[in-house]
């Protein structure tokens, strides 16, 4: 089976972010960027075109599609900022009521702008999803 179709690439995470048109968008990635790597040892990767991701991990389907990701991350997007929390969120319920103005996806928490919600909370989120990642998957 195909593996992921968006890699890592060796392109610079702060180009990315610099390069984003919405200022307040720009704004908020910088300080996104600023809280992942405040939080995790790892460096931040652009994967494909605009994924910002930190740490891998290896996973396997019961359909036998495999591949690695990474832990956890985020993209400044069009319409939103997008946080990747890989577990999705149905063990996060209580942090998520905390979180602020939000919308989930299967693993995406879309932010409007970090103003709506609770940093520390998200900090909390991130640092919890990542520790479930590496306890699940050994990494």
């Amino acid at each position: 089976m195909a593996a992921n179709k968006t890699q890592p690439t060796d392109a610079s995470v702060l180009d990315y972010i610099n390069a984003v048109q919405h200022e307040q968008r720009k704004k908020d990635a910088l300080e996104l960027y600023a809280i992942f790597n405040e939080l995790l040892p790892e460096p931040a990767v652009l994967w494909g075109d605009s994924l910002i991701g930190y740490g891998t991990y290896h996973y396997k389907y019961d359909s036998g599609r495999e591949g690695d990701f990474f832990l956890t991350g985020f993209s400044p997007r069009k319409q939103n900022l997008s946080v990747y929390i890989m577990p999705g969120f149905k063990r996060y319920t209580e942090l998520l009521q905390q979180l602020g103005k939000h919308k989930t996806g299967a693993s995406c928490l879309y932010i409007n702008k970090l103003a709506d919600i609770d940093i520390e909370i998200l900090k909390k989120l991130i640092i919890e999803s990542v520790a479930y990642m590496r306890e699940k998957y050994k990494v």
